[in-house]
């Protein structure tokens, strides 16, 4: 980093610390109406998932308080890893019991949107005010065209994480855009000892971020406009066929790898390459680890290669807020969400976790953490830009299912391991989500 970019850094960092007392954005309406009055003797238990990156907690946290502090509604806040959420969540919206709000996946709502409070008049305030919600937070949480069963939080960005002295070692003097040239790189990569790997066990985040951009890239998808389910297809076979080339250059043990697995194993200069959010980098730039710290230079980011298809888009990590109708106290809960997605308060945790989530609303893109390091940069339009896990149907209950069921995370898993062939594999998906898509 330039001696100026450090103090630009310093700068928004300090802005941070100073709990961001005034708008850094532009806001589109600042006099959109809110008219909310919490119930007396209101308390919240929020269920969240874990944190990747220390900035988010801590900040999360320091909101939480902060919230407290104005209004006098205790919080609660418990944190799980992201397969946990999944299914305390659902045993929550079955009992009528649990928190009262909870931070959870992809189209997670879409289990139990009867179970879920309306938030239209949230979310209608927060788009008024900040320049309106990017589509696809609307075909995640506004399944019906109408009514909002959650507040978008955002996107886990899901880009290519590699080492730039490692890339061009092996000949290669930026990273590539097409698949064609990626496997090249690979099967170089592991030639000399610097491999790559990307996870293939049920990672909410990177197994299904990377295994869905690899059928779409191909042409593939689950099913069509009208929710036909069409896995089985030459195109998806296709794509299994290079998940199994792709699959022996990796580092051995991917098939097992969750969400921590490849942080932990590329810090370790085990690998090269492989996909994640920005939390590598946020290590890099903040551990005591000399041997951690020491990676900060060389880290990088890139959008994912081209296949067939010429699509490069990927299954972002889309995060929601869900209220269940069982609270208590549904006021002081859209209060909560309200507070937490303000610019005093949400801009200063982008800052905080360096856009580990990126926005989903458009003022946002003006927060100062995506250009005072442009290796945050390709994080920024993640959520713009994310193409949602059901594509190209309709979300709801069958999507929601498929993905909580990690099918087509299991297909390219089969397929690539040799365990099945790209044909037997792609149809044990094809029958697997047919059971999630009955007529």
């Amino acid at each position: 980093m330039s001696n100026m970019k450090r103090r630009d850094f310093l700068k928004v960092s300090a802005g941070v610390a100073a709990g961001a007392a005034t708008p850094m954005i532009w806001v589109k309406d600042a006099n959109a109406q809110w008219n909310n009055q919490p119930e007396k003797g209101a308390k919240l238990r929020v269920l969240r998932w874990s944190r990747f990156v220390q900035g988010d907690i801590d900040q999360y946290m320091a909101n939480v308080k902060k919230f407290t502090e104005k209004t006098g509604i205790e919080v609660r806040v418990d944190s799980e890893s992201w397969e946990d959420v999944r299914p305390k969540a659902a045993v929550a919206a079955n009992t009528g019991a649990g928190p009262d709000i909870v931070l959870g996946t992809y189209d997670d709502a879409n289990l139990y949107p009867d179970k879920l409070l309306d938030v239209t008049d949230v979310c209608t305030y927060l788009g008024k005010k900040y320049g309106g919600w990017y589509p696809t937070c609307e075909t995640y949480l506004k399944p019906d065209g109408k009514k909002w069963i959650g507040v978008p939080l955002g996107a886990g960005g899901s880009m290519i994480v590699y080492r730039e002295s490692h890339i061009k070692a092996a000949g290669f003097n930026s990273f590539p855009k097409t698949t064609d040239d990626f496997l090249k790189l690979m099967k170089a990569l592991k030639a000399k000892g610097t491999p790559g790997g990307f996870a293939l066990g049920h990672a909410t985040g990177d197994a299904n971020t990377w295994c869905h951009w690899l059928v779409w890239t191909f042409g593939g998808k689950m099913v069509d406009k009208n929710n036909k389910v069409v896995i089985n297809s030459p195109e998806t076979i296709r794509a299994l066929e290079y998940a199994k080339e792709l699959y022996a250059t990796f580092i051995p043990g991917t098939l097992s790898w969750l969400d921590p697995s490849n942080n932990k194993v590329f810090l370790d200069e085990q690998i090269s390459v492989t996909n994640n959010g920005i939390s590598v980098y946020y290590a890099t730039k903040n551990s005591k680890d000399p041997k951690v710290s020491a990676l900060q230079a060389d880290v990088n980011h890139a959008a994912y290669p081209a296949g067939p298809a010429g699509v490069s888009t990927a299954c972002h990590l889309f995060f929601n807020q869900m209220i269940f109708k069982y609270t208590k106290y549904p006021k002081a809960a859209k209060e909560f969400l309200r507070f937490m997605m303000e610019d005093e308060q949400y801009g200063a945790w982008l800052q905080a976790s360096i856009g580990y989530v990126a926005h989903p609303l458009v003022a946002y893109e003006k927060n100062p953490i995506w250009s005072v390091d442009p290796k945050h940069t390709p994080y920024r339009d993640s959520c713009k830009e994310l193409r949602p896990a059901g594509y190209d149907g309709k979300l709801g209950y069958a999507s929601a299912g498929v993905l909580a069921d990690f099918i087509i995370v299991d297909m390219v898993a089969e397929a690539a391991s040799g365990s099945k062939s790209p044909k037997e594999a792609a149809e044990r998906a094809q029958k697997r989500a047919e059971r999630y898509y009955k007529v």
